[in-house]
């Protein structure tokens, strides 16, 4: 997102890209009823744009987005954020490179998270997009920073876009909030395809070797530059 414009220009241009990400995770099964959530950073301020609490995915407009500071206090909007906003605002005060952050009960993703289970790494894709195993994070109430103290502690130096808080869902955070919405997609793919391998019998995970070379391929090489 460009940092390009007023400020009230760039949130304008947030709000609008947050709301239509919120359809992605309706489109890949991600969501159900009004849970989980997408926030993204505003450039050029401390200021995020994130989802209202409680209100359904077909009646989100970018008027309906609410604007926070980095402590969660609401800045503009009519409406509640999201409860996990004080987590959103945690990673973004902490972790400066974090330009979105989403969160879903995505089913299979999920169930791992219920287990205390990382995803291991036992396909190239999950090396490609998270540079070994999807780790587990510590168990959290909402109403707190206290999930976002885990987020961070979990992906601090972790190649992992993606964390699976114990007994509550995904957590992924990206350099835009549609990089984070890709992380989001792919675990929940990851969760279920090793899944569906572990129903046929043991899943042997790829060597170290081979997570480190597929990693920097599609970190430096895949796709258009």
């Amino acid at each position: 997102m460009s940092a390009d414009g007023t400020p009230a220009e760039r949130v304008a241009r947030v709000r609008e890209e947050v709301c239509r990400l919120h359809a992605e995770l309706v489109r890949y099964g991600l969501v159900a009823w009004t849970s989980g959530n997408v926030s993204a950073r505003v450039p050029g301020t401390d200021l995020v744009v994130i989802k209202p609490s409680g209100v359904g995915y077909d009646d989100l407009t970018p008027e309906s987005m609410v604007v926070v500071d980095l402590d969660g206090t609401v800045v503009d909007g009519d409406l509640a954020p999201s409860s996990d906003t004080e987590a959103h605002a945690y990673v973004y005060r902490a972790m400066a490179d974090v330009g979105g952050v989403v969160h879903t009960h995505s089913p299979y993703a999920t169930a791992w998270a219920a287990r205390g289970e990382p995803v291991p790494c036992a396909l190239t894709g999950i090396a490609d997009e998270f540079g070994g195993e999807i780790p587990v994070g510590p168990f959290a109430l909402i109403g707190s920073d206290a999930i976002g103290k885990g987020i961070v502690e979990t992906l601090s130096g972790h190649r992992s876009p993606a964390v699976l808080m114990r007994n509550h869902g995904v957590f992924t955070i990206g350099s835009t909030a549609r990089a984070a919405v890709k992380a989001a997609v792919l675990t929940e793919d990851a969760a279920r395809a090793v899944h569906l391998a572990r129903c046929l019998g043991d899943v042997p995970t790829l060597a170290q070797s081979n997570v480190d070379a597929l990693w920097a391929r599609y970190q430096n090489v895949y796709g258009q530059r």
